[in-house]
């Protein structure tokens, strides 16, 4: 089934409760996904972020750090937590993640943007979100994920959000029959990707009509057209998300939006949470229809 649930907040007051109400809006999702889960939390934008997770518990991260160094010829800091680390640099962010892709086997590059940190891990969604801190985080929104693998192996490279591009990550329920095709095609445009999951090549392809100069909003209308399957994708950029839903809706979405913020889930009750709810204008979104909100001018 899995779970997908979004948080974008309107007014600065709540930005230090992101986390906590990320987390208690992904406690009500477990149990569409209980065998992993992860999140992509956005904030002010600064300096290039690294989002990375060792494979085996076991990466040197101060060797790599000093790499990264070398590689960027900039100044890298790292950030340990558990198995993920967060390096942060004024270096070219794209450079970081082709780098340590060639030169880490043992690490899976999760995300790099100016404004993104992005988790996952495999188990017990409140056990995943407790691990890695996600009710401490503060910021301007979030997506995040619980899966229950269906055509895959239960790994932490196959948890979601997926990112392949800057400051760009998807959430998904559903499964894409084509990705095989598509992959290969976004290959030959010059993308890279880690596991054989069809939420890597959504998440690819968005990243890639984002490249060549499409909005969010465009690339998503592409999306509708070009993928084949069923699904309900919540989407994070830099400045805000987006929600979309296959031509038949096959998968199940709902949206909520006060006056402080907007919310989407699998299920109302993630939703229902929240504070101020009850003054809440609530819908299901409709098949095929891009519903997005940004802070960009």
């Amino acid at each position: 089934m899995c779970g997908i649930v979004g948080l974008y907040l309107k007014k600065p007051g709540l930005e230090g409760e992101l986390g906590r109400l990320t987390a208690l809006m992904l406690h009500e999702m477990s149990s569409r996904g209980p065998d992993s889960a992860g999140f992509a939390v956005y904030d002010t934008p600064g300096a290039t972020r690294v989002s990375a997770l060792s494979r085996t518990g076991e990466t040197d991260w101060a060797a790599l750090e000093k790499g990264l160094e070398r590689a960027l010829g900039a100044g890298v800091s790292a950030a340990i937590l558990s198995d993920h680390a967060v390096f942060t640099t004024e270096g070219d962010g794209q450079a970081a993640r082709n780098w340590l892709m060639e030169h880490a086997p043992d690490v899976s590059v999760l995300g790099v943007g100016t404004a993104m940190e992005l988790c996952k891990g495999v188990g017990d969604p409140d056990a995943v979100a407790e691990r890695l801190g996600l009710a401490g985080r503060t910021g301007t929104h979030a997506v995040a994920h619980t899966r229950m693998a269906t055509e895959s192996a239960v790994t932490t490279e196959g948890s979601h959000p997926f990112s392949t591009g800057a400051d760009t990550c998807l959430v998904h329920n559903g499964s894409l029959s084509n990705h095989n095709r598509l992959r290969e095609n976004l290959r030959k445009q010059g993308e890279t990707f880690q596991t054989e999951n069809d939420s890597e090549v959504a998440a690819g392809y968005l990243a890639w009509r984002m490249r060549s100069g499409d909005t969010m909003e465009q690339a998503i209308g592409h999306a509708i057209d070009d993928f084949d399957g069923f699904y309900t994708f919540a989407i994070g950029t830099r400045d805000g998300f987006a929600v979309v839903r296959d031509p038949i809706a096959c998968k199940p979405a709902v949206i909520a939006e006060t006056d402080d913020w907007v919310a989407m889930s699998s299920e109302f009750r993630a939703i229902a949470r929240l504070p101020g709810v009850e003054h809440a204008e609530i819908w299901e979104p409709v098949p095929a229809k891009v519903y997005s909100w940004s802070r960009a001018a």
